[in-house]
């Protein structure tokens, strides 16, 4: 099953990539393409969880009491690491010279710096520049995609070549 998911983000992902082909290399193009599957995938199963599952109510552990929106990020957060590992490992970079448990590792090293870097840039944006929180995310955001395009692609699976034929 996996395996015919994994051929068929690939053959879409191919198949549309003759559009962008003059603005990207085929790797950066399934990087924004699992990417932004992977994004998607999280805003709907975040949405499903805050509106649905929680129902837009505190979640309370009996120690501590985590909100909802706090609450839902905490559980679709896994998920979509995985997704997202799993994208990268077997559509993006392929070509790795790493394999298994390291390049999961890696990956999170990877994640949690994108974690950080967003909530520096938020506070920095916000707070010192005086800009405005949306257009403070959008720049943070174009920032946090650049590093983690970098990183996966030099740090977590260390891909030499810049495209696939």
């Amino acid at each position: 099953m996996l395996k015919w998911i994994k051929n068929y983000i690939v053959k879409v992902c191919d198949f549309t990539y003759p559009v962008f082909s003059r603005f990207m290399s085929r790797l950066t193009y399934r990087y924004a393409f699992t990417g932004g599957l992977n994004t998607t995938f999280d805003i709907f199963l975040y949405f499903v969880f805050y509106n649905f599952i929680l129902k837009k109510n505190n979640l309370d552990l009996g120690v501590i009491v985590i909100s909802s929106h706090i609450a839902a990020f905490l559980i679709v957060f896994p998920i979509t690491f995985i997704t997202g590992f799993l994208m990268a490992k077997y559509v993006t970079f392929t070509q790795s010279v790493f394999r298994g448990r390291k390049q999961l590792f890696r990956y999170g090293v990877s994640v949690t710096g994108s974690i950080i870097l967003n909530y520096v840039l938020l506070k920095f944006f916000v707070e010192l520049c005086y800009i405005w929180p949306t257009i403070s995310k959008i720049l943070t955001t174009g920032i946090v995609i650049l590093y983690s395009y970098f990183m996966q692609k030099h740090f977590t699976f260390d891909v030499k070549t810049n495209d696939y034929k």
